[in-house]
C-alpha cells in the first residue's frame, strides 16, 4: 500500500489481505476521484482471482462486517468455484459444501444481495460435483434446509431454500461447464425435479404460505421450466399458477412461470397437458373484460400474454386436434378480443401489439397444409380474418405508434384473404361515401383508405377490378382534416403503378394532389405523391406539365416547403421534364432555374455568413436533386436498381443535353461561389453534388464537361482536399475509366499532401484541414484504377501513419476510420489491384503494424470474418495463417513483402501455377 486508504498501481502492492481488501473497496464507493475508484476496481479484480481469496473471503463474510464488503466475499467465493474449480483439492468438496451450508443459513435472515451470491456460490459447487461427486445434491438442499436448528425460523430457511432452487439452473444457463459435462449436468438436474416440484406445489397450495414464499415459488418453477422440465411433470403446478393470477401481488410472477413453462420447445410433445391448458386461459376471459372496463393495462397485459403464447407456439398442435376445433377456435377470438382492445397504444393500451405475431403464425400454419385440409380450415378462419381486418382498421381510426405494424398485417393477410380482400373494403367504402342519410366518420373514411394503402403499397393491385371504382370515389371524399387528406395522398401515391397503366385516370386524382401542393400540412404526403406520379407516369404527363411546373413553381416560391420536400419537389419535376421534347425542356429549365441562378449570383458577391451559406446550400441542394432525375434518354430500370451504371436502351436525342446546357451556363457562376466557400465542406459537398448526381443520370452524355469539371477539381485539391471532391472524381473515373488522362488531380493530390507531410507534420493540427475528408480521400483514392494515383496513396498512408502519436486528430481519425483502410487494402490485395501494387500494399500494412499494432489485429480480425472477404478462393484457415504471419512481422519489410505476394495468389487462385513462379 501506498498510503493509508489508498492503493497503489506497482505490482509488489498486490498485497491480499482483508484488511487492503476493505481499504479497497472503501475507495471503490467512497473515493470521489474517478481514477482512483477505476484504481480500486482493477486492484480487487486480481484480488478476487489470486490465491489468497480462499483466505479473505470467509474474513469478509463475518456478521460485522458491512453488506458491501460481505457481498465482495461471496462474489469472490463465487469466482473461486466457478472459474478456478479445477484448483480446489477432491478432499475440501464436503467442507466447502459444508461452509456454504452454513453461510447461507447465517445470511437467511440477513443481506439479500449477500444471501443470493452464497446461493449462486453453492449451485456453483453443485454443478461443478454432480452427479458424480454429489449425487442428489438438490434432494440433499431441500432436507438440510427442513431440519430444523440454527436457531433460523422457518419462513427465512424456507425463502433461502427457494432461492437456492431458483438460482441453480439460472447457473447452469450461464455456467463455462464443456459441452459434454453440460449434458451430463442438465440430465442430473432434470432428475432432482422429481425432488422440487412436490415441495412447490406443497408451498403454493398451503392456504397460510405467505406471499413473499408464493412468489418466490413462482420464480423457482421460472427457472426450472428454462431447463426443458416436461410439461406434463409440471401440469399441477402450472394449473397452481392460475389459481395465483386473481391475486395482484402473485400476478405478474405467476404469468410469467405460466408463459416460460408453455413456451419450451419441448411443450408441443404433450398434446393432453395443452388440451387442458385450453379452457384454463378461456376461464380468464371474464377477469379480462373487468381489467379492460377498468382501465388496468398491467392485467390486461398479462393474461393476453398468455393466450397469445398458447395459441403463437402450439397453433399446429391445436389446429391438428380436430375434436377440440371449437375450444381452439374459441382462444382464436380471445385473442381477437385482445387485438381489439380499445385506447391508444401505446398510452393507455399496451396489449394489441402482442397478438399480431399469432396472426401471421396461425395464417402460416393453415396455408402450409395440403390443400384439402387447407380447404376445410379456411371455410372456418377466413371469415375470422375477415373480422380481424375490421379490428385493425378500426384501432387504425385512433392515433396510434401501431400504425406500420397494422399496414404489415393487412399487408400479410391479403395472401389469405386475396382479391376478396380488396372488393370487401371497397364495398364499404361505397356504402359509407354513397349513404346520404347516415352521417360519415371521417375516421371510418381514412381506416379504410388506409387499409387500400398498405395493401397497395407492396402488393401488385392491377389485376384488380376494384382500383377504378376506387379512384372513381376518391373526389366524393369530403376531405376536412388533415389526417384524412393526408391517407388520401398516401393512397393515390400506392397506386401510381396502377395510374401508368391506366392513364385515362389520372385527370380524376392529379386536381387533388396539385391542390393539397398549396397546403404546408400536407407537405409530406402531396410532395411524395406527386414524385411517385411524375416517376411511374412521366410518360402520360405532357398534357398536364405545364400545370405540374405552374403549381410547382408558385408553392417553391411562397417557400410553403420545407428543405427535404423541396428537393423532392425538385426530383418530381426531373422526371416529369425527362419525357418532353428537349426544346420544352429546356424552356422549361429556364423559366424554372432563372430565379434561382439570380439569386445565387446575388449571394455569391455577398460576403460569406452562416444565413446566406444555407441559402446557397439550398439553392445548390435544388440544381442537384432536379439533375438526379432528369434524364433524357430511356434506361433500361433492372439495372437503375443495382450497383452498376444504368444501362442505356435508347440513345438521346440529337444535339446537346439539356442537363449539360445549363451546367455550362452556370459553371462560372459555379466556380465564382467556389472560390470564396472553399473553406466550407458543407458547401462544397452541396457543389460537388451537382455534378455527382448528373454524372450518375447522364454517363456518357456528361463528356462535354469533364475537361473543365478536371480542372476545377485540380485546384480544389491543391488548396483543401475534400472527401466530396475525391468522390465526385472516383465516380467520374468509374465511367470514364477509358479516358484516364482527365485525371492527374488525384495522383497531384496525394503527392501534395505525402511532400507537405514530410516537411510540416504539424499542418494536421491545423483546423481549417479535415484530416478525415484527407483520410477518406486516401481510403477511396486506393480502389482506383491507376497504378500510379494508388502509389501516391500508399506513399501517402506511410507518411501519415508515423504520426499517429504526435498528431491527436490524426490519431483520432485512424482510431475510428482505420478499418476501413485495411478493408481496402485487403479489397486490393485479394484481387481488386494489379498485382505490380502489391509492394505498396504491404508496406501500409508494414506501417500499420508498427505504429498501430492493437488496432491492427482487432480490425484483421473483423475484416476477414467476412465470408469470401477478400476472395471466395481463400479458407478461413488460410486468412488466419495470413493474419498472424502479418501480426508477428514487425520489423522485416521484406518479409511482410512476401507474405503479401503468396496470399494475393491464393486469393486470385494463382497459387503454384507457372504464372505465379514469374512473379
Amino acid at each position: 500500500m501506498e498510503t493509508p486508504g489508498r492503493i497503489a498501481a506497482t505490482p509488489d502492492a498486490l498485497d491480499f489481505t482483508v484488511e487492503n481488501v476493505e481499504k479497497a473497496l472503501h475507495q471503490l464507493y467512497y473515493d470521489p476521484n474517478i481514477e482512483n475508484k477505476n484504481l480500486a476496481q482493477k486492484w480487487l479484480m486480481q484480488a478476487q482471482v489470486s490465491p489468497q481469496a480462499w483466505q479473505f473471503c470467509w474474513a469478509l463474510l463475518s456478521p460485522d462486517k458491512v453488506p458491501e464488503i460481505q457481498y465482495f466475499g461471496a462474489s469472490a467465493l463465487h469466482t473461486k468455484i466457478s472459474r478456478y474449480w479445477s484448483d480446489i483439492p477432491t478432499d475440501q468438496y464436503d467442507s466447502l459444501k459444508s461452509q456454504l451450508f452454513s453461510q447461507i443459513a447465517c445470511f437467511s435472515s440477513g443481506s439479500k444481495m449477500v444471501l443470493t451470491r452464497l446461493c449462486v456460490a453453492l449451485a456453483s459447487l453443485a454443478l461443478n460435483t454432480m452427479p458424480e461427486a454429489w449425487p442428489g445434491a438438490v434432494a440433499e438442499m431441500v432436507r438440510v434446509f427442513q431440519e430444523e436448528g440454527g436457531g433460523v425460523d422457518g419462513r427465512a430457511r424456507c425463502l433461502a431454500l427457494l432461492e437456492l432452487l431458483t438460482v441453480l439452473p439460472e447457473e447452469f444457463q450461464t455456467s463455462r461447464l464443456p459441452q459434454y459435462r453440460k449434458g451430463q449436468v442438465r440430465g442430473a438436474l432434470g432428475r432432482e425435479w422429481g425432488s422440487v416440484c412436490p415441495l412447490l406445489q406443497q408451498l403454493l397450495q398451503r392456504t397460510d404460505s405467505p406471499g413473499a414464499v408464493k412468489a418466490r415459488v413462482l420464480r423457482c418453477l421460472s427457472s426450472w421450466v428454462l431447463l426443458d422440465v416436461p410439461l406434463s411433470e409440471s401440469e399441477g403446478l402450472v394449473h397452481d399458477c392460475f389459481s395465483a393470477l386473481p391475486d395482484p401481488e402473485l400476478f405478474d410472477t405467476a404469468v410469467e412461470a405460466i408463459v416460460n413453462a408453455i413456451s419450451q420447445p419441448d411443450s408441443q410433445r404433450y398434446v393432453n397437458t395443452l388440451l387442458k391448458l385450453v379452457p384454463q386461459v378461456l376461464a380468464l376471459q371474464e377477469q379480462l373484460r373487468e381489467a379492460v372496463q377498468n382501465g388496468d393495462m398491467e392485467t390486461c397485459h398479462g393474461i393476453c400474454r398468455i393466450a397469445v403464447t398458447l395459441g403463437e407456439n402450439h397453433s399446429r398442435t391445436l389446429l391438428e386436434q380436430v375434436d377440440h376445433w371449437q375450444s381452439f377456435l374459441a382462444l382464436v377470438n380471445m385473442i381477437m378480443f385482445c387485438t381489439g382492445i380499445p385506447g391508444h397504444y401505446p398510452v393507455n393500451e399496451t396489449t394489441s401489439s402482442l397478438t399480431l405475431t399469432f396472426w401471421y403464425t396461425l395464417q402460416d400454419e393453415i396455408m402450409s397444409f395440403e390443400s384439402d385440409k387447407q380447404t376445410v380450415y379456411l371455410q372456418v378462419y377466413r371469415p375470422v380474418y375477415f373480422q380481424l381486418v375490421d379490428v385493425l382498421l378500426h384501432k387504425a381510426q385512433f392515433p396510434s405508434d401501431q400504425e406500420v405494424d397494422i399496414s404489415d398485417t393487412l399487408m400479410y393477410v391479403y395472401e389469405m384473404l386475396g382479391a376478396e380482400l380488396l372488393s370487401n373494403l371497397y364495398d364499404k367504402l361505397g356504402r359509407l361515401l354513397t349513404n346520404a342519410e347516415q352521417p360519415t366518420s371521417w375516421q371510418h373514411t381514412e381506416a379504410l383508405l388506409y387499409g387500400f394503402q398498405s395493401i397497395a403499397e407492396t402488393i401488385d393491385v392491377n389485376y384488380s377490378d376494384v382500383i377504378p371504382g376506387l379512384i372513381g370515389l376518391i373526389p366524393r371524399i369530403s376531405i376536412n382534416n388533415v389526417q384524412l387528406a393526408d391517407t388520401v395522398m398516401f393512397t393515390i401515391g400506392a397506386l401510381a403503378e396502377w395510374l401508368a397503366d391506366h392513364p385515362v385516370m389520372l385527370s380524376s386524382v392529379l386536381p387533388l394532389v396539385l391542390q393539397a401542393l398549396g397546403n404546408p400540412d400536407l407537405s409530406v404526403s402531396s410532395v411524395s405523391t406527386l414524385k411517385k406520379i411524375c416517376r411511374e407516369c412521366k410518360y402520360d404527363l405532357p398534357p398536364y406539365a405545364t400545370n405540374i411546373v405552374a403549381v410547382s413553381q408558385e408553392v417553391l416560391i411562397k417557400q410553403i416547403h420545407k428543405t427535404s420536400q423541396c428537393m423532392w419537389l425538385m426530383q418530381a419535376l426531373g422526371f416529369l421534364l425527362s419525357a418532353l421534347p428537349v426544346e420544352d425542356i429546356l424552356r422549361n429549365l429556364h423559366s424554372l432555374i432563372t430565379p434561382y441562378i439570380q439569386q445565387l449570383e446575388k449571394l455569391a458577391d455577398e460576403t460569406p455568413n452562416p444565413s446566406n451559406k444555407l441559402a446557397i446550400i439550398h439553392i445548390l441542394g435544388l440544381l442537384s436533386n432536379l439533375f438526379t432525375t432528369l434524364d433524357i434518354s430511356k434506361q433500361d430500370d433492372e439495372s437503375a436498381d443495382s450497383s452498376a451504371p444504368p444501362v442505356k436502351t435508347a440513345p438521346p436525342p440529337p444535339g446537346p443535353n439539356p442537363v449539360v446546357v445549363v451546367l455550362q451556363q452556370v459553371f462560372a457562376l459555379i466556380q465564382t461561389v467556389l472560390s470564396k466557400w472553399l473553406n466550407d465542406s458543407q458547401v462544397v459537398e452541396a457543389v460537388c453534388a451537382i455534378f455527382e448526381k448528373s454524372v450518375k443520370t447522364l454517363l456518357h452524355d456528361f463528356a462535354p464537361m469533364v475537361s473543365q469539371l478536371s480542372e476545377m477539381l485540380g485546384q480544389m485539391y491543391s488548396t483543401i482536399p475534400q472527401a466530396s471532391a475525391l468522390d465526385l472524381t472516383r465516380q467520374m473515373v468509374h465511367i470514364f475509366a477509358s479516358e484516364t488522362d482527365h485525371f492527374p488531380p488525384i495522383k497531384a493530390l496525394f503527392e501534395l499532401v505525402t511532400s507537405a507531410l514530410k516537411r510540416k507534420p504539424d499542418l494536421f493540427l491545423s483546423e481549417s484541414l479535415d484530416v478525415k475528408a484527407v483520410f477518406h480521400c486516401g481510403v477511396l483514392s486506393l480502389k482506383f484504377p491507376e497504378a500510379p494515383t494508388v502509389k501516391s496513396t500508399c506513399l501517402f498512408f506511410t507518411e501519415l501513419l508515423p504520426h499517429c502519436s504526435d498528431v491527436p486528430p490524426l490519431a483520432r481519425v485512424v482510431q475510428e476510420d482505420g478499418k476501413l483502410l485495411i478493408q481496402a487494402v485487403l479489397e486490393g490485395i485479394g484481387g481488386g489491384a494489379s498485382r505490380s501494387l502489391m509492394d505498396q500494399f504491404a508496406e501500409v500494412l508494414f506501417c500499420l503494424n508498427k505504429h498501430c499494432f492493437s488496432l491492427l489485429a482487432v480490425w484483421l480480425k473483423e475484416a476477414l470474418q467476412a465470408p469470401g472477404f477478400p476472395s471466395t478462393r481463400v479458407t478461413t484457415e488460410q486468412k488466419d495463417n495470413f493474419s498472424q504471419q502479418i501480426l508477428r512481422e514487425r520489423v522485416n519489410k521484406r518479409r511482410v513483402k512476401d507474405i503479401v505476394k503468396e496470399f494475393t495468389l491464393l486469393c486470385r487462385g494463382l497459387h503454384g501455377t507457372e504464372y505465379a513462379a514469374e512473379y
